[in-house]
């Protein structure tokens, strides 16, 4: 029978913990965006002031760059994301002006 090494299983540890931080932040973030996405379509829908949204959308690109500096994210797909959601924002409340 095979023996248990003890940085084998020190490395299966750390990696379930790395596992579980990412899974969370990663989670964070899909949040963050999918608030923002209902809050463009709150304002087009109702006529509400667009200040919350910009605002708002400064706080998505914060906790995706926080995602990126903790070695979650890589550079090429935070800043993709962070490209993505300001382009849909903009596009949508340019278009219902």
């Amino acid at each position: 029978m095979a023996q248990k090494h003890i940085s084998a299983v020190k490395a299966r540890a750390r990696s379930l913990k790395q596992y579980k931080r990412n899974r969370a932040v990663k989670s964070k973030v899909k949040t963050f965006v999918s608030n923002l996405r209902k809050k463009v379509t709150d304002v087009i829908r109702n006529d509400l002031p667009r200040d919350e949204v910009f605002i708002l959308l400064r706080t998505v690109e914060s906790e995706i760059m926080k995602a990126k500096s903790k070695g979650v994210l890589k550079l090429n797909t935070a800043s993709r994301m962070v490209s993505n959601i300001t382009h849909y924002v903009k596009k949508s409340l340019q278009t219902y002006a």
